[in-house]
């Protein structure tokens, strides 16, 4: 058979450029190797946390944004260095990509049905020069609904036309190759693989019982990046990094293994940044797990102590969600891949949340009843689940207790109860004021003017050795893997490139595969509700280019 477009991959990305083909009356297979129940891909899995500048929901919050302020954010996090090869076209769709987001973005997904929770975020804050790392100010919208609710109106809209005949959707085909005639791209071979009755999210056969092939004019690879394939991410990890860390928790399931990327390079395609990626260091072992190794990250506030894990306090802007690289940097050149935070009951009830659209059921399930119960006293139902099985977290009345905790987790007595006690009451002398020294604290002063933050993400600076604020609570803190920022060079268009920078006939790319652009948007860093929205704009794009 024959189609005007293949979309290889049914994640957000490639539901999104389905839709606009959808709506083109294209004739399209979306082909995707996991069941039809994991129709979204890792976005449904997400918090739902977008980027956006200059929204409603800022303005009503006090929150003073513009494009000139997100792309000056964007340069000075990106750090882009590579301009004359692998950075060119990652630059140009940087600043269509804030274009869009301080422009249509918004309408079109209010057009969609999308609505925001109206707290917005304040990730990756800096911690630097105003030209230097971060966002300046909250930008991190989360979508009423979380990663299901991003899903669901493009999911619809697919499932919708497949029942109307208008797009056929094959679940549980895995490519294993692009065809090519002459140097264009002609279609797909492959596996079928056999039916899988498995929960979405958990690792599926690959049990092949038969083979296909498809042709079409155009082929878009969407399969993601790299992220579940553990291997080929230390492979990866660049130098400037420190080595690799030994251990590892896999913020994504199985299926992201990078696959299409080497079978797209082995046709031609180019791919760029590879020693670029994006992986958190505040990473918990899921004490219920549905993937393998399945790791959540915790979404900080800016009041816990974060200790290396000889028992070092680290520096600025190595602070709870202010410069995750950097973090990452400072950890892995310790030696040791894992790290701490020290905080109290008052921290954790407000400044803990956790990723994914499974750890926060009340934004998920759109309940107001449920989300109003965040401002009760204690952590939320999620985060206290955590505290009580996490293989991770130690709870102790009293510091000398907390240390031989964490001594007694991690099997050796690296941590020394009064270097760690002298830090936390240099710590604590210097909370007397509302003014300090401590950048930290500075920070914490400055995070409780912003009105979100106060209200449901900044607790109230106090003493970590006040009994009243106990008990002590420690978290082990595993790297955590998610994000290849590198991927194939694409142009404007979402084509894909060759290594001598000239459109392959009949490839396009879009989502993580392509670095979320050009085969690395984010440069260097991430400011943090790009990726989805990197997925959803590179999607638009290539759909609205095949289009035509």
């Amino acid at each position: 058979m024959r189609y005007d477009v293949i979309v290889v991959g049914a994640g957000i990305a490639g539901l999104v450029a389905a839709c606009e083909l959808i709506d083109a009356n294209k004739k399209v297979l979306l082909v995707d190797q996991e069941p039809e129940n994991s129709i979204g891909g890792q976005a449904f899995w997400s918090f739902g946390g977008l980027f956006l500048v200059d929204s409603p929901e800022q303005r009503r919050l006090g929150i003073k944004d513009s494009k000139a302020l997100a792309w000056q954010d964007w340069i000075g996090t990106a750090g882009f260095d590579r301009l004359e090869d692998e950075d060119v076209l990652a630059y140009e769709w940087a600043k269509a990509y804030v274009d869009f987001a301080a422009g249509e973005k918004y309408s079109w997904l209010q057009s969609k049905g999308i609505r925001f929770f109206p707290v917005v975020g304040w990730a990756e804050r800096g911690g630097s020069l105003a030209g230097g790392h971060g966002n300046s100010v909250p930008r991190f919208h989360i979508v009423w609904g979380t990663g299901p609710g991003l899903v669901e109106p493009f999911s619809n809209q697919v499932l919708q036309a497949v029942s109307e005949g208008k797009i056929d959707y094959k679940p549980r085909h895995q490519v294993t190759e692009l065809i090519t005639i002459d140097g264009e791209v002609s279609g797909i071979r492959g596996n079928i693989l056999e039916a899988a009755t498995i929960a979405r999210g958990e690792e599926s056969s690959r049990v092949v019982i038969d083979h296909f092939e498809y042709h079409a004019d155009a082929v878009v690879v969407a399969s993601g990046g790299i992220g579940a394939n553990i291997e080929l991410v230390k492979k990866n990890w660049p130098a400037r990094l420190g080595t690799p860390p030994e251990n590892m928790v896999s913020g994504v399931p199985a299926y992201v293994d990078g696959k299409m990327l080497e079978i797209t390079e082995q046709i031609g395609g180019r791919i760029v940044n590879r020693d670029r990626m994006w992986h958190y260091t505040e990473g918990l072992k899921n004490w219920n797990p549905i993937w393998q190794n399945h790791g959540i990250r915790i979404l900080p506030g800016p009041s816990s102590m974060w200790f290396d894990a000889v028992g070092n306090r680290f520096t600025a802007p190595n602070f709870p969600g202010f410069d995750t690289l950097s973090t990452l940097e400072a950890i892995q050149k310790t030696g040791y891949d894992y790290s701490w935070f020290i905080l109290t009951e008052k921290i954790i009830e407000k400044e803990f949340a956790l990723s994914g659209s499974e750890q926060n059921s009340d934004l998920t399930n759109k309940s107001i009843k449920e989300v109003l119960k965040r401002v009760l006293p204690g952590p939320p139902a999620a985060v206290q689940a955590f505290k009580d099985n996490g293989e991770d977290f130690v709870v102790a009345d009293n510091l000398k207790d907390l240390v031989m905790g964490m001594n007694e987790l991690v099997g050796s007595e690296l941590l020394d109860f009064m270097h760690i006690k002298e830090q936390i009451l240099a710590r604590d002398r210097e909370i007397e004021n509302k003014f300090s020294k401590d950048a930290q604290i500075t920070a914490i002063h400055g995070a409780r003017n912003y009105i979100g933050d106060k209200l449901i993400r900044a607790a109230k600076p106090h003493k970590l050795l006040d009994s009243k604020a106990g008990p002590l609570i420690a978290v082990r803190l595993n790297i955590l893997t998610r994000k290849t920022l590198g991927g194939l060079q694409t142009n404007l268009n979402g084509q894909v490139l060759n290594e001598y920078g000239d459109p392959i006939s009949g490839l396009f790319a879009a989502g993580e595969v392509s670095g979320f652009g050009g085969g690395g948007v984010h440069g260097y860093r991430s400011l943090e509700g790009t990726f989805l929205g990197g997925c959803l704009y590179t999607g638009l794009q290539v759909g609205k280019f095949l289009s035509k």
